[in-house]
């Protein structure tokens, strides 16, 4: 039977009404108790999911507004942009709830689409005017009388109908309140607002379950995915495997499934770190219930290596992963199932939604994609609902320089003291200093270790301190890989790896090179490369920069590297016998150090790391005891350096008074710049691709032109810039849009060489005419 409120429509394509559209929003809300029911652990003043609902029913209401519905019908209307949700507000008065309930409710109700500033400066300055003249001269030209406009073009009767027949919720008497007092009430307490405040998180959770709500509700969403005993089957599996052969997990492993809370776990690289974190994850959920996965790694390709992996494991449905660089992942990915572009653009964007969306209970991300909502950047109220009672595993975290360490502290304690997150941090390699910072971050833990015993087992490298550099010693690498060794090399810049690389790659048959320098289209082909070589055993030899050092799963027989940190060399030879199926294996560390290295790493920090290396070299012929690596590694990074500290404090400071401050519904445009101004990078075309580059763009593929640029260091960028010899060139190419508008793109041009086996050249030039035309 049609009912007279069917015809008020919420999106015009594809067309679907008002109801349609709560009814979807509240299948959400139903999916999200089950997903997220930790959220009773924030202590909130009030029922959060039977507010939730009310806010939702409420939310689009204002969509009654027959101008509003002329506009998704493609009539004629006088419509003038205004915003729809203002016109919600008038209905929530008529709920009968108490004052602060419904003061909530209009609060995330006004600003679910747009922030209050926007709000104010662009919405109600510009269109309404009040009774009091309170901004501009009232009935001055184009504005509108807010409540004048109510009255004769929303159909409230009909919306009340609506509320009570389908949801039960009754909307009594209401007076028409300007949306002004709303939003300079909302204004008046922004400076006085933080974590502290009562009421803080009763708002900051109903706006970003809101949201999600809508966004989801509005993409028709019909499940998200939530976690079963059935996605830790493959540990129960991998058990039984290892019990036929007479084995079992480790002890160390076995003791992370004891723990229930923060847990800080040291083994030695290659000890199943990862099933460790998967174990403790399974009786946390049991204890504690559902919540959100991160596993959190500091590279790229260690990240999509780690989504295969889970993806695998625990069902690829289940695993998502955010990085820089994920369309580049994706373009690649479906690339093997032959799509046409406009089927691979369709697909790559579903993915990347869903990955981004709440659909996917585990995520691998890069630190970032956590970090950027202290920050207050776009979205940071969804960011933090989506933390709530969620599972943090960090690998490795010891990879990261000082002021990205303080940001984590900041995230470690927001996370776990304000959201009731759980933490499990895995390392092989941490300092003594740096671990005590994160006990601080994260309160109460658990400390596991490997047992002695264990470290005794893997024993697996001998340490051999080489005189000289490297690139001089390439007679000594060629003879290696001659006697049939499979071999890795790395070096500290990207400069020295292509040099090396170029030198022996003729020399070997099957060989990898990877580092930064790559476009995206070329890295993703040589990770793809390596993980195929390391699943056949084709591999010989593999040249690259510190981007092997964490997480890659790759065994060979000997390392060849410059020298490093300790922590950075103990990763990298952790690459090396990682299977430990071959005895004790060497790993060659050269002494001397190229002079553009002082860039890289502290002088002083390698002076300490070879004194460290001569002593195990003394001590114990150059054989590598893990156990005692602890030692060594203090002794290297006894404490912070003065610098590092004062960096370390002042980022730590000033993000930990921000994170308390932040404001929901006000994006902090301070706090976006602050973000990406730690981001250094800045993407150029080598001129060789620019052909190619303005094909895709032709063809709208944009994912594949961008694929085809490099990431440059910010001031190498700017250095280019300045030297004014035509190196870098800023460039535009326009296309035709279907409505017959341009589209204008801007990039850059770099007239290095680029090589697709060496990726970017910055000695060698590039000879070529312009004759495009098109600078800007």
């Amino acid at each position: 039977m049609t009912k007279p409120y069917d015809e008020i429509l919420a999106k015009s394509e594809p067309k679907l009404t008002l109801q349609e559209h709560i009814d979807d929003c509240l299948l959400i809300w139903e999916i999200l108790q089950t997903n997220f029911p930790q959220i009773s652990r924030l202590r909130l003043s009030y029922d959060f999911w039977r507010v939730l609902r009310l806010a939702i029913v409420c939310h689009d209401l204002g969509k009654g507004h027959v101008d509003f519905q002329k506009v998704l019908r493609g009539e004629s209307n006088q419509w003038r942009k205004q915003r729809h949700e203002l016109f919600s507000l008038p209905f929530i008065e008529g709920l009968d709830e108490d004052k602060r309930i419904k003061e909530l409710i209009r609060l995330v109700v006004a600003g679910h689409h747009k922030d209050y500033e926007q709000l104010w400066l662009r919405y109600i300055c510009d269109f309404y005017q009040s009774d009091g003249g309170a901004f501009g001269l009232p009935g001055a030209d184009g504005r509108l009388e807010y409540e004048d406009e109510f009255r004769r073009n929303v159909r409230d009767k009909l919306l009340i109908k609506l509320a009570d027949n389908e949801y039960g919720v009754k909307l009594g008497k209401f007076s028409i309140q300007h949306p002004e007092q709303v939003i300079l009430s909302y204004q008046g307490q922004v400076s006085k607002m933080n974590t502290t405040n009562p009421g803080y998180f009763d708002l900051l959770m109903l706006f970003g379950g809101l949201k999600h709500c809508d966004h989801l509700g509005s993409a028709r969403v019909r499940e998200l995915l939530h976690i079963s005993d059935e996605q830790f089957w493959f540990l129960d599996q991998k058990r039984i495997d290892l019990q036929v052969n007479g084995r079992d997990f480790y002890d160390h492993q076995l003791a992370c499934g004891n723990v229930l809370g923060n847990l800080i776990l040291t083994s030695p690289t290659g000890s199943g770190k990862t099933e460790s974190a998967i174990i403790w994850l399974r009786e946390q959920m049991k204890h504690f219930g559902q919540g959100r996965v991160f596993y959190i790694l500091p590279f790229t390709a260690s990240i999509n290596a780690m989504y295969e992996r889970l993806g695998k494991e625990m069902g690829q449905p289940y695993v998502g992963m955010l990085h820089g660089k994920l369309s580049d992942y994706l373009y690649d990915y479906f690339d093997d199932f032959q799509y046409s572009l406009s089927h691979k653009k369709e697909k790559i964007d579903e993915l990347r939604d869903k990955f981004k969306t709440l659909v996917t209970p585990v995520k691998v991300v890069t630190p970032f994609q956590l970090l950027k909502h202290l920050f207050g950047l776009k979205g940071f109220e969804q960011g933090l609902f989506e933390m709530v009672g969620s599972y943090f595993i960090f690998d490795e975290i010891h990879a990261y320089s000082p002021d990205v360490f303080a940001q984590i502290k900041v995230l470690l304690q927001y996370a776990v003291n304000c959201l009731h997150v759980k933490v499990m941090i895995m390392t092989a390699t941490m300092p003594t200093f740096l671990k005590k910072e994160l006990e601080d971050a994260i309160g109460k833990f658990t400390e596991v270790k490997a047992s002695p015993k264990l470290y005794s087992q893997f024993v697996r490298h001998r340490l051999q301190l080489q005189n000289g550099l490297l690139t001089n010693s390439l007679d000594l690498i060629r003879q290696t890989l001659a006697e049939g060794k499979k071999v890795l090399v790395v070096c500290n810049t990207v400069k020295n790896a292509q040099m090396v690389f170029n030198e022996l790659n003729e020399r070997v048959e099957n060989a990898v090179f990877l580092h930064s320098a790559f476009n995206g289209r070329d890295r993703n082909s040589y990770e793809l490369e390596l993980k195929r070589g390391e699943e056949n055993g084709s591999i010989k030899l593999l040249v690259g920069t510190q981007a092997i050092e964490v997480s890659l799963d790759i065994d060979y027989d000997v390392i060849f590297t410059e020298p490093a940190p300790i922590d950075a060399l103990i990763q990298r030879f952790g690459r090396v016998n990682r299977k430990r199926e071959k005895g004790v294996s060497p790993v060659v560390v050269f002494r001397e150090s190229n002079p553009t290295d002082q860039y890289i790493y502290p002088a002083e920090t390698i002076t300490l790391t070879i004194k460290a290396f001569e002593e195990i070299n003394v001590e114990n012929d150059g054989i590598i005891d893990e156990a005692k690596l602890q030692y060594y590694i203090d002794y290297v990074y006894s404490d912070w350096q003065p610098k590092q500290k004062e960096q370390f404090d002042l980022i730590y400071n000033s993000l930990f008074v921000s994170a308390e401050r932040l404001v929901p519904m006000y994006r902090s445009k301070l706090g976006e710049e602050d973000f990406y101004k730690q981001f250094d990078g800045i993407k150029v075309l080598p001129v060789v691709l620019q052909e190619a580059y303005i094909e895709r763009l032709s063809q709208f593929d944009f994912i594949g032109a961008e694929s085809l640029k490099v990431q440059i260091r910010k001031n190498k960028f700017a250095q280019l810039m300045r030297e004014n010899d035509q190196n870098l060139q800023a460039k535009s190419y326009s296309i035709e849009k279907k409505d017959g508008s341009l589209l204008e793109i801007k990039y850059f041009i770099l007239t290095k060489k680029y090589d697709s086996e060496l990726g970017l050249l910055y000695d060698q030039q590039e000879e070529w005419i312009d004759t495009s035309g098109f600078d800007f």
